[in-house]
């Protein structure tokens, strides 16, 4: 088991990214935080990172009607499919929560949010397509990509793998 932050000068680490770590580390998962610059596409961002477009996963918070939260972790290029989800999780009602209560429910703020850290631990369902790859998503502060096997990352939640998405 390795984490590091090795692209980060030293003492500069977040309280987010070192969370992030802290919980990688617990888990027993390989993560590499790097510092990202900021990109204005999904293409641009995939190329900076070099990786595939659907090799960056966003991790999305959904309410559920009873106030309760899940992960839903999708590929880039891909959205929710709120049928698929609602039918998976077996509800009628889920919906985006706005950026306060996002933050208040995981800790972190939108576009650096990851189940790694969480302030608090939800479910977390993951798409399928991105399953076998290596990954990049939020590192818990903005400016910082973490990468993560997928494979590894969905065991360590016991998430459940289904088909949640649909083309943007």
């Amino acid at each position: 088991m390795t984490t590091s932050s090795s692209a980060e000068p030293a003492g500069t680490e977040s309280a987010g990214t070192d969370r992030v770590l802290a919980d990688a580390a617990a888990r027993g998962l390989d993560v590499d935080i790097i510092t990202r610059p900021a990109a204005g596409s999904l293409a641009e961002a995939a190329q900076l990172l070099g990786i595939e477009q659907s090799g960056i996963v966003k991790t999305l918070v959904v309410k559920r009607a009873d106030g309760s939260f899940l992960f839903a972790l999708v590929p880039g290029g891909r959205k929710i499919s709120w049928p698929k989800l609602r039918a998976l999780v077996g509800v009628n009602k889920l919906q985006l929560p706005d950026a306060g209560q996002a933050l208040e429910a995981t800790g972190y703020e939108r576009g650096t949010i990851t189940p790694l850290g969480s302030s608090t631990e939800w479910p977390v369902y993951a798409d399928a397509g991105i399953t076998g790859q290596r990954v990049a998503m939020g590192a818990g502060a903005h400016g910082f990509s973490a990468f993560v096997d997928a494979d590894a990352l969905v065991a360590a939640f016991d998430a459940v793998v289904a088909d949640i998405s649909e083309p943007e």
